[in-house]
């Protein structure tokens, strides 16, 4: 029991963490960065952002292998392996990146230092295990990843309250789970501009993309803020502005703490396209973003004001004031209310959200 004890400390808390900040340091910093070059006169921070976001794979790769303790030969090799797994994964890339890139690192660490040859023997140990596994297996992972597109593809069939609900709740999930919720919504074309296709409408793909950017701001927000108390104003913009996914080895040691922005996602969904009447007609891409950068909410804004975007109609006063309350108010207010529920009946306690 000691040994499954240490082993799960090492892969699912350790590495687990590391790899959301590798995934911070590049990917997510990296939208912020070509957020703000949409500021005119600023645009050289859109392509520092591009190059950042490009180094997700090797991020990630390397952090979870630092993590393990590796050698310094093991932790740049698996920069290679990460860089492969993620490219290969798609969909799942941050998962692929997540299992071959620990048992790289667990390989190269078998042989480094053991010859005198070191300097080649362990990175291209590393690289051929992480290579190899990067061909054939990252690609099942982003098969596997693929299915969420298809089932939220039949979700988007479903009455607007229904198909809301459904995919406010999966894509916000999603969106903290290490698979790339962006990459689904663009793979899925959740915008109003596109062709129609597979049975789903233009106004279905625009209702799917607003419940999908209301799932995953309820996610990031609502942790920002239940996790206020461990993890003050750093945790709150890391997580309200950068990513939700710095939580999971939390999930993973207390599962509890993530019903409070789960069960929020599951009414700004249907209360978003239902009620306020949002639609997103912006970046497929910027639907599964949420927060993270503010590109959300500015997608579905540049979606409005942006006739070549497919959008037909006045935007009402309704429509800003709901994006206001779904991307922001209404996550914070209702995951503070569910957590304090949850802490009330102790479920949740303090400590289970604090960052390392």
């Amino acid at each position: 029991m000691e040994l499954v004890k240490k082993l799960f400390k090492r892969y699912f808390i350790n590495a687990m963490g590391a790899m959301a900040q590798g995934l911070f340091a590049s990917l997510l910093i990296g939208t912020i960065f070509k957020a703000l070059g949409m500021i005119p006169n600023l645009e050289i921070l859109a392509e520092i952002g591009g190059f950042a976001q490009a180094m997700a794979g090797p991020a990630m790769g390397a952090a979870i292998a630092y993590s393990l303790g590796a050698h310094p030969l093991v932790v740049f090799s698996a920069a290679t392996v990460g860089y492969a797994a993620n490219s290969l994964g798609k969909a799942g890339g941050p998962l692929a990146v997540f299992f071959i890139a620990i048992i790289a690192s667990e390989v190269g660490m078998l042989v480094s230092k053991k010859t005198k040859v070191d300097i080649l023997v362990t990175p291209f140990t590393t690289i051929f295990v992480g290579g190899i596994l990067s061909i054939f297996v990252a690609p099942l992972i982003g098969i596997l990843a693929g299915y969420i597109s298809t089932f939220i593809g039949w979700a988007s069939l479903q009455a607007p309250l229904i198909a809301s609900i459904i995919i406010s709740v999966v894509i916000g999930v999603v969106l903290t789970l290490p698979i790339s919720s962006a990459a689904i919504c663009a793979g899925l074309l959740m915008t109003g501009s596109a062709l129609a296709h597979g049975g789903v409408t233009n106004e279905g793909l625009a209702i799917a993309g607003a419940a999908a950017v209301a799932g995953c701001c309820a996610q990031m927000v609502g942790f920002a803020v239940i996790s206020f108390r461990e993890n003050k104003w750093g945790g709150l913009v890391s997580q309200g502005i950068g990513t939700s996914m710095l939580q999971m080895p939390n999930i993973v040691r207390h599962p509890q703490i993530w019903i409070a922005p789960t069960l929020a996602s599951a009414f700004t969904g249907p209360l978003a396209v239902c009620v306020f009447g949002l639609r997103m007609y912006g970046e497929a891409i910027n639907s599964g973003m949420g927060t993270c950068g503010l590109l959300g909410p500015i997608g579905m804004i540049l979606g409005w004001i942006d006739p070549s975007n497919g959008y037909v109609g006045d935007v009402t006063a309704l429509n800003w004031i709901g994006l206001i309350l779904i991307c922001f108010v209404l996550p914070a207010l209702l995951s503070f209310v569910f957590n304090e529920i949850l802490r009330k009946v102790g479920l949740v306690k303090d400590g289970y959200m604090k960052l390392d």
